[in-house]
Formats: C-alpha cells, structure tokens, sequence
C-alpha cells in the first residue's frame, strides 16, 4: 500500500497557493464549490490510488 505523502513537495507552495485563490476569483459560492468538487476529482484521479485518497480523506477530516 502505497502511503500518502504528507511532507511539504511543492516547490512554489505560495503560487500554488495564489492560483487556487485567484481560480475562485468572480465566482459566487455554489461556483466555487463545484470548482472544488472538479478539483478535487482531477486530482483523485490523477493519484489513482484510492488507499491514498482515502488517507488523504482522513487527514483532512482530522484537521478540522
């Protein structure tokens, strides 16, 4: 089982972080939600390794 990565591996983390907040730009709530919605499915299927989605569900569960 592969183990989800939870160590900092992005090299530019804040302009990450500036095109998520700039994607979100203009839009009203339900847009924003179904902007995340989309995100978080390319990004699942990306990974395609549904024990790590599942961690990684986890954590961000935990986290609240």
């Amino acid at each position: 089982m592969t183990q989800l990565n939870t160590a900092p591996n992005i090299a530019a983390p804040d302009d990450v972080n500036q095109m998520l907040i700039d994607a979100h730009d203009g839009l009203n709530d339900e847009q924003s939600m179904r902007l995340n919605a989309k995100l978080i499915l390319l990004l699942s299927n990306h990974i395609g390794d549904q024990d790590v989605i599942a961690q990684a569900i986890a954590s961000a569960k935990a986290a609240q």
